[in-house]
């Protein structure tokens, strides 16, 4: 009698530690909704750089949210379907409205199509990640993640109101031109590096760790600064690769068929 009791005693806290580790990453979610929520509140207030840096701490909610859910095993539909949602508020319609507001208002009806085709996308990018997401999604994304094309807004609000300070002529334009390229970017069929398949190979990992402190040394620093080149630098990186592979496949090809002609005309 006394096993048996034991053994549903353990049952019952199993069952009770499970059901938290699924609440773990749900509240980690949930903080990322909240700051969404704090932008777009901050953003009606005029107060761009709160709305930017709770923007980008709604980016470190999110990749806890992953991060536990696998860690500890407890991913579930429920789970990205509340990510996804979340996901629209805080880097979808906050860096939106942030953008809208600081400086594409002035526009008229352009900027608000242009300020919707960047909700727009970005709600279209995560509908097809979810729909698509499987093993090959590990290595590479398709399209530059939302959390990314938000960061890059978030970022640039910062390095602005910091070191640039763009005036009233430049900054609708330049603006205007930066959200349509994120919005391509997102639903583009561009590959961009996850990180994910990172293997250290002998004494590589010491070369990675310094480089790692280097970069947080850095942006430690000159947050203001670095923030926008790492985001936009991480956006580049896609088309960028996207150009070498084709220029080496190009040349690769014309460099075969140039000994293939050279081989015809060496027969007698």
């Amino acid at each position: 009698m006394k096993t048996t009791g034991l053994r549903q005693s353990f049952a019952k806290g199993g069952k009770r530690h499970r059901a938290a580790m699924h609440v773990i990453p749900n509240l980690f979610t949930t903080g990322n909704l909240f700051c969404g929520v704090y932008a777009i509140l901050s953003v009606f207030n005029a107060n761009y750089l709160a709305a930017a840096i709770a923007i980008l701490v709604a980016m470190v909610f999110d990749v806890l949210d992953g991060k536990s859910a696998r860690l500890t095993n407890s991913t579930s539909h429920f789970g990205l379907e509340y990510d996804s949602l979340s996901d629209v508020v805080s880097f979808g319609v906050a860096p939106g409205l942030l953008l809208y507001s600081w400086a594409l208002s002035g526009q008229g009806t352009f900027g608000v199509a242009v300020m919707f085709a960047y909700v727009a996308m970005g709600a279209v990018r995560l509908a097809r990640f979810n729909s698509t997401a499987s093993p090959s999604e590990g290595k590479y994304f398709t399209g530059l993640a939302i959390p990314a094309a938000a960061g890059v807004v978030a970022s640039m609000v910062i390095f602005d109101h910091h070191i640039v300070r763009m005036g009233s002529e430049i900054k609708p334009i330049f603006v205007l031109i930066i959200t349509l390229v994120l919005s391509f970017l997102m639903v583009s069929t561009i590959k961009y590096r996850s990180f994910k398949d990172l293997k250290f190979r002998g004494g590589q990992h010491i070369t990675f760790l310094v480089w790692g402190i280097l970069a947080l040394v850095l942006v430690a620093a000159w947050p203001q600064g670095m923030l926008f080149v790492i985001f936009t630098g991480y956006a580049l990186l896609g088309p960028v690769e996207r150009m070498l592979t084709m220029f080496v496949k190009v040349t690769a090809k014309h460099a075969q068929s140039k000994r293939e002609s050279s081989t015809v005309e060496v027969k007698p």
